[in-house]
């Protein structure tokens, strides 16, 4: 518990430090940062949704063949 607890607080400081870092040495302004960061993010969230989509329609067409096997 003691090394989980541990790794636990320097993966914690390592990650602020190393956003801190990031942030600081970034080559775009605040607000172009946030921009771009906020246009990736719609960008994978619209993929999510039509992965789930087409996978709920594969997965609905595959239910329907298995509730009428005789086509």
């Amino acid at each position: 518990m003691r090394r989980f607890l541990s790794f636990f607080i320097g993966a914690t400081i390592g990650g602020l430090v190393g956003a801190a870092t990031a942030l600081l040495l970034a080559p775009a302004s605040g607000q172009e940062f946030r921009a771009q960061i906020g246009g990736r993010f719609q960008m994978f969230a619209s993929d999510i949704r039509q992965a789930a989509n087409t996978k709920r329609i594969e997965l609905q067409e595959h239910l329907d063949t298995l509730r009428n096997p005789n086509p």
